[in-house]
């Protein structure tokens, strides 16, 4: 009796040098001894991730704020030998802006991580 394959459709697809050794090392990463089942275990199972940029571009806008902030205090307390209230408040407020938005990114990497 002739038996059947389930899988009778063929998928194919070229690549480049660069790209086949990139496949081959994390075939070889993920200890899988064949390219069909790394590949069909990939297309089936493995994840996407889409990188939004926009929070850590925010923090990163939040960081340079307070480091001028902070060198423009410095340049006065150099000069005048005063440190003002209002320039302290300042670096606190920026800072706990820095803080919620590193909370925001420590989210979205829990998310990427648990898969949510």
């Amino acid at each position: 009796m002739k038996q059947t394959l389930s899988r009778n459709i063929a998928l194919t697809f070229r690549v480049d040098a660069k790209e086949r050794d990139l496949i081959t090392e994390r075939m070889e990463m993920a200890g899988i001894s064949t390219l069909r089942t790394f590949l069909l275990k990939m297309a089936l199972t493995g994840r996407i991730i889409n990188v939004e940029m926009d929070s850590i571009t925010e923090c990163n806008r939040l960081l340079r704020n307070i480091s001028s902030n902070i060198n423009q205090i410095a340049k006065r307390v150099n000069e005048t030998g005063n440190i003002y209230e209002a320039d302290i408040n300042d670096i606190k407020t920026g800072q706990e802006n820095i803080m919620q938005q590193q909370d925001k990114i420590i989210k979205l990497l829990i998310e990427v991580v648990e898969g949510t």
